[in-house]
């Protein structure tokens, strides 16, 4: 026993058979004859074994374990990420250890450097801020890097993201084929590379249109959104459309346009990147950017998974096409003097819904 626990030992001799056998049972690395893998996995169950994954690490000099690195594990679209990452990492037999940076560069030093101490085989990141904190002493280590959905700056580095410009731009002309000519776009932080590439297709279509296109920093949470938006809109003037860069930022849009009596959408249209599942259920649904998350994930697991396999390629860049899901929330501006029924239903149906 070792640490109260039984040991490798203890199961080769409840079991009789050599410690060699019980390690090629339990790895499944070589035949091993039916009656001995029997009396293996008896001994196993009776005893409470449980295999020191750390010192077969160390004997074999080659780890099974991988990192994630997300925002904020609690946001649907990266806690769908990470969900995708540990079932494709666990299909190949790695575990994952997933960390959050809580959207804060300083954190997210701290939380890789952490991941490194377990001497991981990879690290999918997506990053808190515009550089990857501790590339160097990864690289150094022989630790793959792969970065997902956002591009931190620096030498090339393989990434896995989506057509944040070819979406964007569908949604201004979306917008703008419905009438709208002042946009506000609600970013959680104009640095984030996702979404300077957001802004930057969206101000190219407003531009080519002749529309007004404005800009606000809202931050990352729920609160913070919901307070950037109503002092955004009591301020004036009133936007005609809202374009949420992430699913925080369409959540407190609709809650505040609902408290602020405006009608979405015959007074404010409203379009979010993102497509969580309470979008279609909201009243009226919400029009969304819908992203492919689960490719994503997949996509960045293969490449990082490669990379681990030996894969000596030149960094590869992966972009993946996302849908606009048009719905009620960005109909066209209504005409003047033509019948508004139906706000006032909306703004009653969210509270529920939303609080």
């Amino acid at each position: 026993m070792s640490n109260g626990l039984p040991s490798i030992r203890s199961v080769a001799e409840r079991a009789g058979v050599s410690t060699a056998t019980v390690s090629n049972v339990l790895n499944a690395r070589r035949s091993v004859a039916p009656e001995l893998a029997a009396r293996v996995r008896a001994a196993v169950a009776e005893l409470g074994y449980i295999a020191d994954l750390g010192a077969a690490r160390l004997r074999s000099r080659r780890s099974r374990i991988a990192g994630l690195v997300v925002p904020d594990i609690a946001n649907p679209f990266f806690g769908t990420l990470a969900a995708v990452v540990e079932d494709a990492a666990r299909r190949d037999g790695y575990d994952l250890l997933i960390v959050s940076s809580e959207d804060d560069p300083a954190e997210e030093a701290t939380r890789l450097r952490t991941l490194l101490t377990w001497r991981p085989a990879g690290i999918i990141v997506v990053a808190a801020g515009e550089s990857l904190p501790l590339r160097p002493q990864a690289e150094a280590a022989g630790v793959a890097l792969v970065a997902a959905d956002r591009i931190p700056a620096g030498p090339p580095l393989d990434v896995v993201a989506v057509d944040n410009r070819t979406a964007s731009a569908a949604v201004l002309r979306h917008l703008l084929k419905g009438g709208r000519r002042h946009i506000l776009v609600v970013a959680a932080r104009r640095a984030i590379s996702n979404v300077a590439e957001r802004l930057a297709a969206a101000q190219a279509e407003a531009d080519a249109a002749g529309a007004l296109l404005e800009v606000v920093e809202a931050g990352f949470t729920l609160a913070d959104s919901r307070a950037c938006l109503a002092h955004r809109l009591a301020a004036g003037p009133r936007p005609d459309a809202l374009f949420t860069l992430n699913n925080v930022a369409t959540l407190a849009a609709l809650r505040t346009l609902s408290e602020a009596g405006l009608h979405v959408p015959e007074e404010v249209a409203l379009v979010g990147f993102d497509d969580p599942d309470w979008a279609c259920v909201a009243a009226p649904p919400v029009s969304a950017v819908s992203q492919p998350v689960a490719a994503l994930g997949r996509a960045a697991w293969a490449q990082l998974a490669a990379r681990i396999g030996g894969d000596t390629a030149p960094p590869r860049e992966l972009r993946l096409a996302c849908t606009l899901e048009i719905r009620g929330s960005s109909a066209p501006r209504v005409p003047a003097g033509a019948s508004r029924g139906g706000g006032a239903a909306m703004a009653a149906t969210l509270r529920p819904i939303l609080s």
